[in-house]
């Protein structure tokens, strides 16, 4: 067992952080620790806007300390924790301070590009990382794990696609990996014609058949541009080249990813689809964990089914697969735009098919530059929000 395992397998009870405590995966993840309160202790609670549900947590779990990202709910926050010795704090720069304290474990989980800085400032204390914010990767992947290897941190991967490679990836023999194959579930309009797509609305792109999820990872799932993110994590995770990536429909979401090996081997990670599982294996690595989801019974299975993904009717395949390929900026813009463009399909400003549309004339007008630093980073994605606003402007004025 590697130092870093063993230093962390001792370490109990594991104190943990859960930045977006809140959101679907912070929900999860809490419900994990509440269950076995005697293995864990919980440094910081963050959440962005939902301060009556970070006080029930607060209370139910006791951190040393709970911080809402909008200042305007911290007097709410204040009132409800006075007396009970639960420091409170408000603001940006209090989660990346929260992101900072001497937790073992930090849940990153924050959603967007937000989850940025707050995740740099868990990786450059040495931190154990539970990636759940894919868009990290995305935006400042070279950088990001540049800056995990020179502090010693460790990035575990909570997306269940690539908890589960993780779990089936042989880091030390890399050379014999003939591929990685990320299912998909194809989300709700995976029958769905492109004519019908374009009148699709929040409610129905929301409405995933087999995760529960918060409305912009549900809206990525259903254009499809959460697997381009994937890729683009995949790449950086387990440093394989975009040709040596597949993604493949698998609308059971029963077998949550597969590592192809140059024997012929195809080694596969299953389970029911909950984020309990996945997160469960980050929560308590190296062990294993408990964790509530429902079993399998392959008895009872019918039907595992495959199909190739149409990247005619779901464009983000290949812009993801483009950025990727082009480097530099170009994954940073592809996210920044495509956060705005699902901003303005989920308050009924653009149509679904929009979505893929302002990316790609977003990327087309950014063009191609390096990145050299996480303050590049953070430019570069303030400059496309910039873009993309006014893309989508421009598609209100002429509707």
């Amino acid at each position: 067992m590697a130092v870093i395992e063993q230093k962390m397998a001792a370490a109990a009870p594991r104190r943990v952080t859960i930045l977006g405590s809140t959101g679907s995966v912070g929900c999860n993840t809490v419900d994990i620790v509440r269950r076995d309160p005697s293995a864990f202790q919980v440094e910081a609670l963050t959440a962005h806007n939902n301060v009556e549900l970070l006080i029930e947590q607060a209370l139910a779990l006791r951190p040393r300390l709970a911080v809402v990202g909008i200042e305007a709910k911290f007097g709410r926050l204040k009132e409800a924790l006075a007396g009970t010795g639960i420091e409170a704090a408000a603001g940006r720069s209090a989660v990346i301070e929260a992101a900072a304290r001497p937790a073992d474990w930090v849940m990153a989980a924050i959603v967007g590009a937000a989850g940025l800085e707050p995740t740099l400032a868990a990786v450059r204390r040495g931190a154990m990382i539970g990636l759940a914010n894919k868009e990290t990767l995305v935006c400042a992947g070279d950088l990001m794990m540049a800056e995990v290897a020179r502090h010693g941190a460790v990035m575990l991967p909570v997306d269940s696609e690539h908890s589960a490679i993780f779990q089936v990836f042989d880091p030390e023999q890399i050379e014999a990996v003939e591929k990685i194959i990320l299912t998909a579930s194809g989300g709700p309009f995976r029958t769905r014609s492109y004519e019908e797509m374009r009148s699709m609305t929040p409610e129905q792109a929301v409405a995933h058949p087999n995760w529960s999820m918060g409305a912009k990872i549900s809206v990525d799932s259903a254009s499809m541009m959460n697997k381009g993110l994937e890729l683009i994590e995949a790449h950086h995770l387990f440093r394989l080249p975009e040709t040596q990536i597949d993604i493949l429909v698998h609308p059971q979401s029963i077998i949550h990813s597969m590592v192809a090996y140059r024997d012929g081997s195809v080694l596969a990670q299953l389970g029911s689809p909950d984020m309990r599982t996945p997160i469960a294996y980050a929560l308590g690595w190296p062990k294993r964990i408990a964790a509530p989801a429902d079993r399998l019974d392959f008895a009872k299975m019918r039907d595992l089914t495959f199909e190739s993904p149409d990247a005619v009717r779901f464009p983000a395949l290949r812009l993801a697969r483009e950025a990727l390929q082009e480097g530099g900026q170009a994954p940073t813009v592809l996210n920044a735009a495509n956060e705005i463009a699902v901003a303005a399909f989920l308050d009924r400003k653009i149509a679904f098919t929009d979505i893929a549309s302002v990316v790609e004339s977003v990327l087309s007008e950014m063009g191609t530059r390096a990145l050299s630093s996480i303050a590049d980073v953070l430019e570069t994605d303030l400059s496309a929000r910039q873009v993309a606003q006014r893309q989508v402007a421009a598609r209100l004025t002429n509707a």
